[in-house]
């Protein structure tokens, strides 16, 4: 049956974790900078047209976060999601560009893998003279700390060091991920989790344990984080205290992904049931093969096919996962799949939305 066709009342209350539709829905999983094999499949899913404008009508777009570092064209990426969001609206569809783990990094200013391309999209002709002013405020800085420690400091040295992790760009990129400035604003108001026909969208899966905080609670938490993250946050404190950098929280959980051992099918069962699921899809860890898999009989979908391709992801492409009521499709950019269709509605559902609470609710530490 398909699931436009359910018993579940249409939402009412315009909340992200209870949407009922009748129109299609495609989700894409991790583009870490790949702009054109992006856009490339966005083309052959029916969403956009050769100028890359709007063309699904009342289709939902999801994208499962991840889409900076590695590539080159993060910033290209994010700037085609912002337009398509207001288009989509327009014309009756939706975007739902979710949170990744690559865009907390961001936001607290991990650079690890940060491309040459993504800093030279920031470049500007004011470059060198940011780069010296904040030279002089991270030298002055390093100088106290050595006089404070009792030791010697040696700037050419420290010069060097600098000028050589520093390059054009950075500083405005920073700047322009900070909270006040749009790209930064754009990240920070980011839904972690979508509930779409009593299918679960988000970026690296879920343990029980988190999944039993629900939909409504873990957006509320995960956008309350953000709000409180910058660059001078700890990265050991966002892993042991957040939600946003738990290894079994939202963004960084691999165990719906990986093998039998990491969760058997009874804890499976559990998050289902702890979401009002009866599947979940997810991106993050990337499928053998570059091909979207199904497991657990298609409750979990694993979207993430290593999209940007080359020496990180040698076997990858691009590709998006169609749902026409309960018919799942792979699409590829020269072939269509299909992959079966999707279990069940739950029979018993709870109220998929509820209060968020007024803090972050506690949760056990991850083993």
């Amino acid at each position: 049956m398909p699931a436009a066709q359910s018993t579940r009342p249409p939402a009412s209350d315009g909340s992200p974790c209870a949407i009922e539709t009748t129109e299609r829905v495609v989700a894409v999983g991790d583009v870490h900078g790949a702009h054109d094999r992006f856009a490339a499949i966005l083309r052959q899913a029916g969403l956009i047209d050769a100028r890359e404008r709007w063309s699904g009508g009342r289709a939902i777009l999801v994208q499962t976060g991840d889409v900076l570092d590695r590539g080159p064209d993060s910033r290209r990426v994010v700037d085609l999601l912002r337009r398509l969001e207001g288009e989509a609206a327009r014309a009756g569809g939706r975007v739902y560009a979710l949170l990744g783990n690559h865009e907390v990094m961001r936001i607290v200013a991990d650079l690890r893998y940060v491309s040459e391309g993504e800093y030279a999209a920031f470049r500007s002709l004011e470059s060198e003279e940011l780069r010296e002013r904040y030279y002089s405020t991270v030298v002055s800085r390093a100088k106290a700390a050595a006089t404070g420690a009792g030791v010697g400091f040696d700037e050419p040295g420290f010069r060097t060091r600098f000028i050589g992790a520093t390059p054009f760009g950075l500083v405005e990129m920073l700047i322009a991920f900070g909270p006040r400035e749009t790209y930064g604003r754009w990240v920070r108001d980011r839904l972690t989790m979508v509930r779409i026909n009593g299918i679960v969208f988000l970026h690296g899966g879920t343990s029980p344990a988190v999944a039993a905080l629900g939909c409504a609670a873990i957006n509320a938490t995960v956008r309350t984080e953000l709000a409180m993250a910058s660059a001078g946050t700890d990265p050991q404190e966002l892993l042991l205290k957040t939600l946003i950098g738990r290894d079994d929280g939202p963004l960084w959980y691999r165990g719906l992904a990986e093998g039998e051992a990491v969760l058997a099918t009874p804890e499976v069962d559990t998050v289902l049931q702890a979401l009002d699921a009866r599947a979940v899809v997810i991106g993050h860890t990337v499928a053998s093969g570059g091909r979207i898999r199904t497991r657990f009989g298609r409750q979990i979908v694993q979207i993430d096919t290593g999209m940007l391709g080359g020496r990180f992801y040698p076997d990858g492409r691009a590709s998006a996962l169609e749902i026409r009521g309960d018919t799942l499709t792979a699409v590829y950019e020269d072939r269509r799949e299909v992959m079966g269709t999707l279990p069940p509605l739950p029979p018993s559902p709870r109220p998929a939305s509820a209060p968020a609470p007024e803090s972050r609710p506690a949760v056990s530490a991850a083993p």
